[in-house]
């Protein structure tokens, strides 16, 4: 992922990922043929990844509120991009320009993750609990405030000299994200509080 994420897919090599590795060429291409088979292969794991993280979560929502689900779901999006946040430069690379690389993420990885996404957001409207836009917009806001210590990371270490994937840092920008977006039902515990 960071090989991708670095240099885009065209520029990235399965020789230097090899080399970041520690493995041979020729294992890799035995298992993955082709360059573009090893970023589909890189894709997947990623989004494997987060999926695991909500599945592993749901059933202490099942009686919960939709906008309790959200709230933990991208909860888990955040955690795992300011763990990783090569994910998100790689998902940036892809995402610059329309390629079959992004078709095939959209469809094969992102849809059934939107998919999941799209009915709690609406039920969350629904219920008041969050404003009336268009949801597929709402999910790629919070995408988008998941991806901030990742994307400006590197920036702010040169601005400010703080280290974003501070442990303090990551913790108090979320609870922010809570705040702001979930308002009054966001709170330390990450609990619901009562209308």
């Amino acid at each position: 992922m960071s090989e991708f994420a670095d240099k885009g897919f065209e520029a990235a090599s399965i020789r230097s990922i090899a080399e970041r590795t520690g493995l041979q060429h020729p294992l890799i291409t035995y298992h993955y043929s082709t360059k573009d088979a090893l970023w589909r292969a890189t894709a997947e794991f990623a989004f494997e990844q987060i999926r695991e993280k909500w599945d592993k979560s749901g059933p202490d929502f099942a009686d919960a509120a939709p906008i309790d689900h959200l709230r933990a779901e991208y909860r888990a999006v955040f955690y795992y991009t300011a763990a990783f946040p090569e994910f998100h430069r790689f998902m940036r690379q892809e995402a610059m320009y329309d390629n079959p690389r992004l078709r095939w993420v959209a469809k094969t990885v992102l849809a059934p993750l939107i998919d999941r996404l799209l009915p709690q957001i609406r039920a969350a409207q629904r219920d008041g609990d969050l404003p009336a836009i268009e949801p597929i917009v709402f999910h790629y806001m919070m995408i988008s405030l998941t991806a901030t210590l990742a994307g400006f990371g590197p920036e702010m270490r040169v601005t400010s000299r703080i280290r974003p994937e501070a442990p303090a840092i990551v913790a108090s920008y979320w609870m922010q994200v809570e705040n702001m977006v979930f308002g009054k039902f966001a709170n330390a515990s990450g609990t619901r509080d009562c209308k």
